[in-house]
């Protein structure tokens, strides 16, 4: 026997902008982008736009047309935005990413051109997958118009759909050619949308950066009133945290079986599923995250102050962190969320591997999970939002 080793280190760059009304033609910040490389003079272009936002803003299919008809000596817009709808049912079917597929045949477009995608992060998910898979790769540019998207999924490299009943299931390791944030995109949005980001960067400094986390809370009550200065400070910050990690982590891909970004998740992702996506992602994750740090608490990882701040904060952000789907059992009396223990060990790979937190900006991580301590904080939950929810009844009459 004799073999032939090699190492293959690839590089890439992964570079986010932050701008306002992107397609606004003295804003050149995408024309830029998209021009920078030295081989195409005049490099096609697809652009792929969530349904909901373009219902939402009307005149939004108009303003990119126009950008790109100011800029047609340096791109080429090869037809009218598509229009695709958005949220998580966008996932739940490759119908889509073929129809994208079919489009890049038609114009001929090439692993120079560039599919844009311009929505929330279940749109960004689909698209990217098309572009990652359509000729092994076109160049993908992300615009995020959701907080969520902002400030995690869209300044990620990870792009999927769900399958088997299961999130995410088809997908790849893509890094984007480019991430611009729009602040404006956020405008439209309902104030649940506006909310849903800020767990995702709770997250993000509960497990890496503590003066961060206190950021959040000097600025709970201006994000909760959605102050525009405090929801970009928040998306900036934990858009370079996300950021940071997938550069310097040494395992970008997620080759290992940690994932310590998803803190708060295992039980999300189930949430998720056993809703029918009726719980979107962000509520997901602060219940996940209320879960898993009463667990820690209870377990004796987190003292009860450090817990105390952490559920105070999401409640005060405006999150409910109980759904009746903790709840659910199968055919043999067993809580299906704890299901998702296993998924999220089989979606990684190898052993189960969960973060947890040993204070605030401390996460570190663990092998296994005490089912007994797991149910008995979900009933902790719930407790504390029927109380909750009652004292607000009685304010309210």
């Amino acid at each position: 026997m004799s073999s032939i080793e090699r190492n293959i280190t690839v590089s890439f760059r992964h570079q986010v902008h932050f701008t306002e009304h992107v397609f606004a033609p003295l804003n050149p910040t995408l024309v830029d982008v998209l021009t920078e490389a030295e081989h195409h003079t005049q490099p096609k272009v697809l652009v792929v736009l969530d349904e909901g936002l373009g219902q939402a803003r009307p005149a939004l299919i108009a303003e990119i047309e126009h950008y790109f008809n100011t800029y047609t000596t340096r791109v080429k817009l090869v037809c009218p935005p598509l229009l695709v709808e958005g949220g998580e049912r966008t996932k739940n079917s490759y119908f889509y990413v073929s129809s994208i597929h079919s489009e890049i045949d038609r114009f001929h477009m090439d692993r120079h051109s560039f599919v844009i995608a311009v929505g929330g992060g279940a749109l960004l998910d689909m698209v990217g997958l098309a572009a990652a898979t359509a000729h092994r790769g076109l160049r993908h540019i992300r615009i995020p118009t959701t907080t969520l998207s902002q400030d995690d999924s869209g300044v990620g490299v990870k792009n999927g759909i769900n399958a088997f009943g299961k999130k995410n299931f088809i997908g790849t390791f893509a890094p984007p050619y480019g991430v611009i944030n729009d602040f404006r995109m956020l405008d439209s949005l309902a104030p649940r949308d506006k909310r849903a980001g800020y767990v995702e960067a709770v997250k993000v400094g509960l497990i890496r950066d503590a003066d961060f986390f206190r950021l959040i809370e000097a600025d709970a009550t201006r994000l909760r009133d959605f102050e525009p200065a405090a929801m970009q400070r928040l998306i900036y910050r934990s858009a370079e945290l996300h950021l940071n990690h997938i550069a310097t982590s040494g395992d970008p891909f997620e080759n290992g079986s940690a994932r310590p970004l998803d803190f708060g998740h295992w039980a999300a992702h189930k949430l998720e599923q056993l809703s029918e996506y009726r719980i979107p992602h962000g509520e997901a994750v602060a219940i996940g995250l209320a879960l898993d740090v009463l667990y820690c608490r209870r377990i004796g990882f987190l003292d009860h102050h450090s817990a105390e701040r952490i559920i105070s904060l999401l409640e005060t952000l405006g999150f409910d962190l109980f759904a009746s789907e903790l709840r659910h059992v199968d055919a043999e009396n067993n809580l299906n969320i704890l299901k998702g223990l296993e998924e999220f060990r089989e979606h990684l790979g190898g052993l189960l591997t969960i973060t947890l937190l040993r204070g605030i900006g401390q996460g570190f991580e663990v092998h296994d999970m005490d089912t007994n301590a797991v149910i008995a904080s979900i009933t902790e939950l719930e407790t504390r939002h029927h109380r909750r929810t009652g004292l607000s009844e009685r304010v309210a009459s």
